[in-house]
């Protein structure tokens, strides 16, 4: 079995005392909870070494859980219906802007439901270069992350696209709120790679891939600050992991903030709110901004006023 399906962590006093199916959909957080609790009853989680098969076992501290996920079946894409906020659309792209806690593209424990099969539904015919579970997607944005995503409808398109993401010209800013006041601006240039200590996250390693990600201050509240985050590149949970690193730590993050937080939000709280790039047929510049969704402002105006 590839190594990258095999995940393993120790557990810490924060989350002491809480079953293993919460903290684990809160690690695993791109699979469903019920497929959480399916890996647990199938036998796929290991507690100490001891294969376990209750959900509602209690965790303590140091406590070592390791966890099987087997290799996923590929399983074409469907076409779904489903409510789309498509922000721009021609031959070759579309833009669209995707809601907080929507999964982009079937995997193990979302084989439906997931903003590529709305696409498939609403364009008909994607790219095929990422496979039949993924067509269309050139990049991804984690499931409780809102924003803009760039969709390619064929291949051509698709590889175009893929350039300027290797050579880091595609123009990505988000909005983010973090744990603290930001006292000045920054920018944090730390390679990120697998965590050797703990298989579900990501983390900042000496041998990882280089990562870089340029944060402005735009606001602080009452302990909190609201801020922009321009990715130079793209790493999986790179603005996430990149915060935690500068002991900033994304309001709402239960991977890599703390698990006790004082101020509950569901998810973290990221939006990417502004996608630039060069159209790959028209070489025309796009670019395109979308305000963060009702309950992100919602949280900032608490904050402010707390």
């Amino acid at each position: 079995m590839n190594n990258d399906n095999i995940f393993e962590f120790q557990i810490d006093e924060e989350h002491a005392g809480d079953r293993i199916d919460s903290v684990l959909s809160l690690l695993l957080s791109e699979y469903s909870r019920s497929y959480i609790v399916k890996l647990i009853e199938s036998g796929n989680v290991f507690l100490n070494e001891e294969r376990i098969d209750s959900k509602k076992l209690k965790l303590k501290d140091n406590d070592n859980i390791r966890i099987v996920v087997p290799e996923p079946v590929s399983c074409e894409a469907l076409p779904e219906e489903m409510e789309l906020d498509i922000v721009y659309e021609d031959d070759d792209v579309v833009v669209v802007n995707k809601p907080k806690g929507l999964v982009v593209h079937p995997g193990a424990g979302n084989p439906n439901g997931t903003l590529v099969n709305g696409l498939l539904y609403h364009c008909k015919a994607l790219s095929t270069i990422n496979g039949v579970e993924r067509p269309g997607i050139v990049h991804r944005i984690d499931k409780d992350t809102s924003g803009l995503l760039l969709v390619a409808k064929n291949d051509n398109t698709h590889q175009k696209l893929s350039v300027q993401f290797e050579e880091h010209s595609i123009n990505r800013i988000y909005t983010g709120v973090c744990y603290y006041n930001l006292k000045e601006d920054f920018t944090v240039d730390a390679p990120l790679g697998r965590d050797p200590k703990n298989r579900l996250k990501m983390a900042v390693i000496p041998d990882g891939r280089r990562a870089v990600t340029h944060i402005k201050t735009i606001e602080q509240l009452n302990g909190y600050t609201l801020f922009n985050a321009k990715l130079e590149t793209g790493r999986t949970h790179q603005i996430r992991v990149h915060m935690a690193y500068k002991h900033h730590p994304l309001l709402g993050d239960m991977v890599y903030g703390p698990a006790k937080q004082k101020f509950k939000v569901e998810g973290q709280m990221l939006h990417a709110g502004t996608l630039g790039f060069v159209h790959p047929s028209t070489a025309e510049y796009l670019e395109f901004t979308v305000e963060p969704p009702k309950e992100f402002t919602q949280v900032i105006e608490r904050l402010r006023n707390d």
